[in-house]
């Protein structure tokens, strides 16, 4: 009895946490929506305090005593703002978003602690003052109180479709874990191997038939023999001086005569039989790959989502990211209903986060700048989704900001090399199109300092590899002063994998359809070699030609040249991963098709080079090349190349130092050992007067340095670095536990090029700005 109570118990509590979750969500959103409104909304304030006391019920249930007390205390607040006991000002709306923050914090901490656990609450956050603050919210004769907006709420029919004030219009639908669909759908996915064998067999059928046809021609050519043969021995003793056929002789013949015609018989059945079953096989192949891809269709339609799924929660998001800045944003969303596939708007979650704070964070202006540039002092963000004419779906994302400065992410791109600095004194032959085209290449930003936010170049080049990964395309649309807006071409559903098949020896591999551009045919003399790597002009374009068999390292075996002429025709694949492409030489390119892809087992995920296996028709299991892999495979390898040739002590001299200021003694060691590892040269310093001092008498190549320290701090040493002549060119790195907004603006004032707050700090995060910086 134990046992099923204690699984009841899990059952219940794991259905809460599914309701909390979308309670908390219709909460946030119908504050945003409240917020958008100066809080003269009532149909979405009776909404969030009906979440709210849904909320609270559903966590006295489980004892979840700790949610309890949030929605209680929330709906006093509702209930007094109903009677118009409190207005709706900018500080209670900042104390509401905190209220649902803590709720949220609880329920992951709830999911943390599992099902099983004996204290439903996870009891590690502190809601006391949270409910004596909303116990005391402000009143209307409050004078730190503050209206939010004077706009009149919008009316019904002016509300944007899309956009409802509370939760939508109920549907018939039933609640299933996302788990079990997408086992579904993978079970699904697995006839698309009776599909593929299906068609292999037929081809197999018809290439069996095929092998009739000579044979029947030998045999009807066998057959006019014998019957001429059996005509002139039967008519020999009618000619004059003609020799008799022997009587044995000729009864043999007749023997041999109707053992063919027999044989001939059996011929015609086996013929007939095999015409039958060619087109039987045809006939099954055919009705099977219908039905299986019909199933297809329908199970992926099961995971078939609105978009404002993944949507819902950037207003928010866009909302506490514009605060921390000191910035007024509003996040309009369009085009929510529209339905994909649950698997792409995962995959698309990261990069829409990318280029809302992106936009956050460079495009939206400070109030005070959107004045003087006569904008209104709210800056405006749209996230529009629409279907296409040729059935996809666009993305679009936004803003009224400053656009994006052609001329820093020219200075930008000659920094790191991506443009020749001949073009810097020769403006009528920059290409502005083409120069904006940087932003997408990883390294590039504007950002005059990096931050937990940006400022790491990376954000754009994630956006365009998730979207090509996807099988989509993304454009950017440059106004400068105006704004910046992005456009992304996705499709609905995720198609069944193609790939291009490939051998290198024996051996057969497969590369991924969407990213192989074109087959190429080249001759040895089209091949140059340009620092010690071969390469190929494809469409006017220098390419780097790898091997695959040597970028895989496999086994060489030296093949003869075909002709014996010297002269051999070479096979290639020019490939394309975001704004990268090499030309990939194989022995032979056999097909592409339609492929059943498999992913990797976990005790195989590290292998390089390889995303996955694919099943060929044949049953055949042959690897899955990961094309972004090879890429940087080919750079190692001529990266390494080009290494053999430096002489060592050269090498010894590319080792970078870098001065480490900390006063904490154990943070001085982390930072330390972390550096040393990596194959820097550390120094440190107890604080910012002796750095400096240290700074003086020997050369860094960096300076990493705490702000908070005695004598000199890290905002003093970064001026005094700045001001001085010798080091004013010195990359330094702040590395603090003070994040708020105005600590940022001073690090960037004194000069800091990179600021990382402790509490998101990781060894990858500190190594990856040091790379950059250096």
């Amino acid at each position: 009895m134990d046992a099923k109570k204690e699984e009841f118990r899990k059952r219940l509590l794991a259905t809460f946490q599914a309701e909390a979750a979308e309670h908390i969500q219709v909460l946030s959103s119908g504050l945003i929506e409240l917020e958008k409104s100066s809080g003269s909304h009532p149909q979405a304030l009776e909404t969030i305090f009906r979440e709210a006391h849904s909320l609270k019920g559903a966590a006295r249930a489980v004892n979840a005593a700790e949610i309890e007390a949030v929605c209680q205390s929330l709906e006093s607040v509702f209930s007094a703002w109903q009677r118009q006991e409190i207005l709706p000002t900018a500080p209670l709306f900042d104390l509401l978003h905190r209220a649902t923050d803590t709720l949220e914090k609880i329920l992951l901490e709830l999911s943390a602690a599992g099902p099983g656990s004996e204290a439903v609450d996870a009891g590690h956050c502190d809601t006391s003052e949270l409910i004596a603050s909303l116990d005391q919210a402000p009143r209307p004769n409050d004078p730190a109180s503050a209206i939010v907006n004077s706009a009149p709420a919008p009316a019904e029919s002016e509300r944007p479709a899309g956009q409802p004030a509370g939760r939508p219009a109920p549907i018939d639908t039933i609640r299933l874990p996302a788990a079990r669909l997408g086992s579904l759908l993978l079970e699904a996915e697995e006839l698309l191997m009776a599909k593929l064998a299906a068609r292999h067999r037929a081809a197999e059928a018809e290439e069996l038939y095929s092998l009739l046809a000579p044979w029947k021609q030998t045999r009807a050519q066998l057959r006019f023999l014998l019957h001429a043969l059996t005509e002139k021995t039967a008519g020999a003793g009618a000619r004059p001086n003609a020799v008799k056929a022997n009587g044995k002789e000729h009864a043999q013949l007749r023997k041999i005569v109707e053992l063919q015609e027999r044989d001939e018989q059996f011929f015609q059945s086996l013929d007939t039989g095999f015409e039958a079953l060619a087109k039987s096989v045809l006939h099954d192949r055919r009705s099977l790959e219908r039905m299986v891809d019909q199933l297809l269709d329908s199970a992926r339609k099961l995971v078939m989502l609105p978009a404002a799924s993944l949507l819902e929660n950037f207003p928010k998001l866009a909302r506490d990211l514009a605060r921390d800045r000191g910035k007024l944003v509003e996040l309009e969303v369009q085009g929510g209903d529209l339905e994909m596939d649950r698997r792409i708007l995962e995959e698309m979650k990261e990069p829409l986060l990318h280029l809302l704070r992106n936009a956050i964070d460079h495009g939206i202006e400070l109030p005070a700048d959107r004045q003087r540039a006569h904008k209104p002092e709210q800056g405006a963000l749209r996230i529009a989704l629409r279907r296409t004419e040729s059935n996809k779906a666009e993305l679009v994302v936004s803003d009224d900001g400053r656009g994006i400065q052609v001329a820093e992410v020219r200075a930008a791109g000659l920094k790191l090399g991506l443009l020749a600095p001949g073009k810097e004194q020769a403006p009528e032959e920059r290409d502005p199109r083409s120069e904006l085209e940087l932003v997408f290449r990883s390294g590039v930003s504007t950002s005059p300092i990096i931050t937990d936010l940006s400022g790491r170049g990376l954000g754009l080049a994630i956006v365009r590899e998730k979207v090509e990964k996807l099988g989509g395309a993304v454009t950017l649309e440059n106004r400068p002063g105006e704004g910046t807006t992005f456009r992304m071409i996705l499709p609905f559903t995720r198609a069944a994998f193609r790939g291009v098949v490939v051998r290198v020896d024996e051996r057969l591999f497969v590369l991924p359809s969407v990213q192989v551009e074109r087959v190429l045919r080249f001759r040895p003399e089209d091949v140059k070699t340009v620092e010690n790597r071969e390469t190929l002009v494809v469409e006017g374009r220098a390419t780097a030609l790898v091997r695959l068999g040597e970028t895989l390292a496999l086994p060489v075996r030296k093949a003869p040249e075909p002709n014996g002429t010297g002269q051999a025709v070479l096979i290639g694949a020019l490939l394309g991963s975001a704004d990268k492409r090499i030309a990939l030489r194989v022995d032979e390119v056999l097909d592409e098709q339609e492929v059943l892809a498999k992913p990797l087992g976990k005790q195989l995920t590290g292998v390089r080079n390889v995303s996955g296996a694919a099943v060929l028709g044949s049953g055949r299991v042959v690897p899955i090349l990961d094309v972004a892999d090879l890429l940087i495979s080919a750079t190692e390898a001529g990266t390494a190349a080009r290494l053999a040739s430096v002489p060592a002590t050269e090498l010894e001299d590319e080792k970078k130092s870098i001065l480490v200021a900390e006063d904490s003694i154990t943070s001085r060691s982390l930072l330390k050992n972390i550096l040393e590892t990596a194959g820097y040269e550390v120094r440190t310093a107890v604080d910012g007067a002796e750095a400096f001092a240290t700074l003086k008498t020997e050369d860094f190549d960096l300076l990493v340095s705490d702000v908070d320290m005695p004598r000199l701090n890290g905002f003093g040493l970064t001026a005094k670095v700045r001001a001085d002549a010798k080091l004013a060119d010195l990359p330094v790195v702040l590395v603090t536990a003070l994040g708020t907004r105005e600590d940022r603006e001073r690090g960037i004032d004194a000069g800091a090029n990179a600021y990382i707050v402790k509490s998101s700090f990781d060894q990858s995060n500190l190594l990856e700005v040091l790379r950059r910086l250096l």
